[in-house]
């Protein structure tokens, strides 16, 4: 099948090449990296714009950033729609706004195309591993033509609804994501600062009820403080505004998101946009005066000073 891929970051670089180890012909054009070498050795074709993608291909497959990145590479000058064929078929893997998906979808549609939102959890090993869980929203018999291709690319794959609901699925996993990692850092947080080796704690914890995939993988992280990105902290900052601006049209509360957000915020606001998310430790190491694990003139400067006592 030949497949259109716009997004080859660091979840779309591998989710497009185990599309191409299967056979597939992937066509994709610049957003914001370029053609990955080992997909172009791989036989894949680099267009000039969107538009020119959709002309080539059955189906496109989009992992972008945030909406309006989604918005521009349909509807946007030479975006995909002006030059998609009836019967396309558009998987948008980003997570976005509900509201807007259901909107863009009612577009597409309006072209005698398909859409199905899929946005993914499992971050960059997910995406490595072709482990990702992803949760779909659209039209039982469209979703049953692309499973095949999900399965390529994820182990657990969901129809949770009709469009709309993949996206609604993906702001709930990051709210508990959110509130996993906030634990995390506070416990580690905690038990450093009483004088535990947060090691120790995170090996004891890991045998317990209170373990999970947060504690193992980015408990790990905090403790080695290694943040290179496999999701940045500005995207789960978005996911967690999605969740917010959504709570308030409803009428929820949502404090603890509310908090969790407030924590990203201070990240943000101290230059770590870009960390993985589980460098949110880094706000209640600068609240609690304290690091986890590991000294760094950077860190020392980037946090207020971490010497000095209560007062």
């Amino acid at each position: 099948m030949k497949i259109g891929f716009i997004g080859l970051g660091i979840m779309g670089r591998p989710m497009a090449g185990h599309l191409q180890a299967a056979g597939h012909a992937i066509y994709s054009c610049a957003n914001r990296t370029p053609m990955p070498d080992e997909l172009r050795e791989g036989g894949a074709i680099a267009c000039t714009t969107p538009a020119d993608v959709a002309a080539e291909v059955e189906c496109l497959v989009l992992m972008l950033p945030d909406t309006p990145d989604v918005e521009r590479v349909l509807f946007g000058a030479d975006g995909a729609s002006q030059r998609l064929k009836p019967g396309t078929i558009v998987i948008d893997m980003s997570s976005i706004d509900p509201i807007a998906t259901r909107n863009f979808a009612g577009r597409i549609e309006a072209l005698s195309c398909a859409y199905v939102d899929a946005p993914v959890s499992g971050g960059e090993v997910g995406a490595k591993n072709a482990a990702l869980t992803i949760m779909c929203g659209g039209k039982a018999d469209v979703f049953e033509k692309v499973r095949p291709l999900l399965e390529l690319m994820g182990k657990s794959i969901t129809l949770v609804g009709d469009v709309g609901a993949g996206q609604v699925t993906k702001v709930a996993n990051q709210i508990i994501v959110a509130l996993n990692i906030e634990a995390v850092s506070e416990a580690l947080v905690f038990a450093s600062k009483a004088g535990a080796d947060p090691a120790r704690v995170r090996e004891a914890l890991m045998g317990g009820f209170a373990a999970s995939r947060v504690l193992e993988v980015h408990g790990q992280r905090m403790i080695d403080r290694t943040f290179d990105p496999g999701f940045r902290v500005r995207l789960h900052q978005k996911d967690l505004n999605l969740a917010l601006a959504g709570a308030c049209s409803l009428g929820v509360a949502l404090p603890a998101t509310a908090n969790a957000q407030q924590l990203f915020n201070s990240c943000v606001a101290h230059g770590d946009a870009e960390k993985d998310h589980s460098a949110m430790v880094t706000a209640l190491e600068r609240a609690a005066n304290h690091l986890v694990s590991g000294y760094s003139t950077d860190e020392v400067s980037n946090t207020d000073s971490l010497s000095g006592g209560c007062s």
